[in-house]
């Protein structure tokens, strides 16, 4: 611990989940190869418990160390250990330092490192992706909603104020194009043999990749893959393509989010077409008062920016088969990934769920906006529209007015 007393952060929840599963991966592997039975309180069990959500607090070493993982692989080996030999001393057996062996004995820690990283992000990835489909479902809801003006004005079809529900039907596409792309660079992150020992089998049991890769293939969130296994090591291009996707996923909310605030200014001096629900106009009553602020998910959007590019940078960093940036590199993806669904879901919660559009103040738009002139091009000709255009402009009488009064 007083190695890198650097962010002062423990290692993220899933990360120490995936190096858990690895671990048992490990362990059952060493433990078949060595014989041991059953009833042998084997550190797959202490690791079991671990992947449950227990003893997660015993993880303490700080996420940014160095860059091959050799703390936190010894953190792990500790706990684990520990655990297995409370076991035995509760059979009245003698401890011993099998359990250790078994679950470091054949593989490396920047192997571990690697693919914890990669099945840490993997767990994420569905927790992302369901808060965006909710956002989604929401606009979707909103986009199917009737047309919020009468008959009477349907020859001004044409006019964005006239339907807010394509915008809104617009956002949740967008949305679920993203989301597509997160599931197609999902793809691209992939767990193989060479995280529990490398494709050589140096230093291991005989069969003992095999067994730890079969062991980590049954796995909720682990995927295989046919790749070259040093390319794996090499490269963390499939971590960079997954933050890049991400990275567009924030961009996308964050201009929706301008456009949720530009619908919703006023009431006096903006478009006002939109009344937030009362949960987003209190968001921030002291400096806003109740004219709505939808500003939930900026923070998090502008960080996941900023964390994609030190992953960039943190990508082209490796050298050969070691990537000593690593851990700074996990932590980054995984803030990326945790405070964008944070955002999204409190952005669908406050901003979007419970959103009405406030039909008179749209068609009071929509009858004063000088820009209907342009619907009169194919009826009187362009120069006969551009004049009337410009006497709405000059008189601040409305289009249809000065259409009648011409007819």
């Amino acid at each position: 611990m007083d190695n890198f007393p650097i962010s002062g952060r423990r290692p993220d929840r899933d990360f120490i989940i995936a190096h858990a599963r690895i671990k048992r991966a490990a362990a059952v592997a060493n433990a078949e190869a060595a014989g041991w039975t059953a009833s042998w309180p084997m550190p797959s069990h202490r690791a079991d418990a671990i992947i449950n959500g227990h003893y997660l607090a015993e993880f303490v070493v700080d996420r940014f160390q160095a860059g091959a993982g050799t703390s936190h692989n010894m953190n792990s080996n500790e706990v684990i250990a520990n655990l297995a030999n409370v076991a035995l001393v509760a059979r009245k057996a003698t401890p011993s330092r099998a359990p250790k062996r078994s679950c470091q004995h054949g593989a490396k820690h920047q192997r571990h490192h690697s693919t914890a990283i990669r099945l840490a992000a993997l767990a994420k990835l569905p927790r992302l992706m369901q808060a965006v489909e909710a956002m989604a479902a929401e606009f979707e809801t909103l986009g199917q909603r009737r047309r919020i003006l009468s008959k009477a004005a349907a020859p001004f079809a044409g006019c964005r104020a006239h339907h807010p529900r394509r915008e809104f039907a617009a956002y949740a596409f967008t949305l679920r194009r993203c989301n597509a792309q997160l599931g197609a660079r999902a793809h691209c992150c992939a767990t193989s043999a060479s995280a529990l020992g490398g494709r050589t089998g140096l230093n291991t049991a005989p069969g003992y990749v095999e067994r730890a890769a079969a062991v980590l293939a049954r796995s909720p969130v682990s995927r295989s893959s046919g790749g070259d296994l040093s390319a794996q090591m090499q490269s963390m291009g499939d971590l960079q393509q997954l933050s890049n996707a991400i990275r567009a996923l924030a961009l996308e909310v964050a201009r929706i989010a301008n456009d949720m605030r530009l619908l919703a200014s006023g009431p006096r001096t903006g478009f006002a077409e939109i009344t937030l629900p009362r949960a987003a106009r209190l968001v921030d009553h002291a400096g806003q008062g109740e004219s709505g602020d939808v500003r939930d998910a900026q923070p998090g959007v502008l960080q996941v920016l900023g964390q994609d590019t030190a992953i960039a940078l943190m990508v082209q960093a490796g050298q050969l088969e070691l990537n000593v940036m690593m851990p700074a590199l996990g932590s980054a993806l995984f803030d990326a990934m945790d405070w964008l669904t944070h955002a999204l879901d409190a952005t669908t919660r406050k901003g979007v769920h419970g959103l009405t559009v406030d039909r008179a103040r749209c068609r009071e738009l929509l009858h004063t906006s000088v820009g209907l002139a342009t619907l009169l091009n194919t009826a009187i000709g362009y120069s006969a529209a551009a004049e009337v255009a410009k006497e709405s402009a000059r008189s601040g009488r409305p289009v249809r007015d000065i259409v009648a009064e011409k007819d």
